[in-house]
């Protein structure tokens, strides 16, 4: 990946916000209470929530949530779906909230475009006293035979390292270390993993894969043979072949107290 890759990953969901949100996951219960078990209080700060899949769950469980989000496409989704929630743009370099506003950070799929060197003090800015920053992703269980097979056929564009469940913890144990030399903001890191699913036909969860970033800025021709391996694969295998079936996936997320 050179270095112009990131930001052309990190701004790509914007063309596909009413895909994102109708066929991205939403994430396990148990690892949203986890992770917010250690707040010292209501207020929440979803940060780069995307269409609000993590969003969602936070008002569900009675948080007191705001969302921030920097493609104005994906915000449009999130006040569309959320009208309730107090929804800005803004990026986790420029939060734009006031000194200790808020008493959890957490990221949904969304902490590996951080800049941390920007954004660890921002985050660490909003936070209160006892704050907790945690990330939370959504993996494919590889340790599933045919949910590995998939990997394997749809390619590190779709099903990259931070997507499998084998590979997450090592892809994301440091990512918020500022790669400057810049002193953390954060204590150690814990990461532990919650299982969850979603159910999907053979077609719905092509879409879904359809969604990631590196298929996104894929050019189009490959894009569309790299999603007939994948609608191949799907028919091929008994797990997937007919109908609906669950999508068998691990919640993961990793926890840190700021400083």
């Amino acid at each position: 990946m050179n270095q112009d890759e990131p930001p052309l990953h990190a701004s790509s969901f914007g063309t596909a916000a009413a895909a994102y949100a109708e066929h991205r996951p939403d994430y396990a219960r148990t690892a949203v209470r986890w992770a917010l078990e250690a707040s010292p209080g209501p207020r929440v700060l979803d940060l780069g929530a995307g269409t609000g899949k993590l969003t969602a769950s936070l008002v569900d469980l009675g948080a007191d949530v705001i969302a921030v989000e920097p493609d104005l496409a994906m915000l449009s989704e999130l006040r569309r779906s959320l009208p309730g929630v107090r929804a800005l743009p803004g990026s986790a370099e420029a939060i734009p909230l006031p000194d200790a506003s808020v008493d959890a950070v957490l990221a949904g799929n969304a902490m590996h475009w951080f800049d941390m060197a920007l954004a660890g003090p921002e985050i660490a800015r909003v936070l209160a006293p006892g704050g907790v920053l945690a990330g939370l992703w959504n993996l494919m269980d590889d340790q599933v035979e045919w949910v590995a097979g998939l990997a394997r056929v749809s390619g590190s564009a779709a099903v990259g390292p931070r997507d499998t469940s084998a590979s997450w913890r090592a892809e994301t144990a440091d990512l918020h270390v500022p790669r400057t030399g810049a002193a953390a903001r954060f204590g150690s890191p814990e990461q532990t993993d919650f299982p969850h699913g979603q159910r999907r036909t053979a077609d719905s969860l092509v879409a879904t894969i359809a969604t990631r970033a590196g298929m996104l800025v894929m050019p189009e021709q490959e894009q569309q043979a790299a999603l007939a391996r994948i609608r191949a694969f799907l028919a091929s295998a008994p797990e997937t072949a007919r109908g609906e079936f669950t999508l068998p996936m691990r919640t993961g997320v990793l926890h840190l107290r700021r400083l």
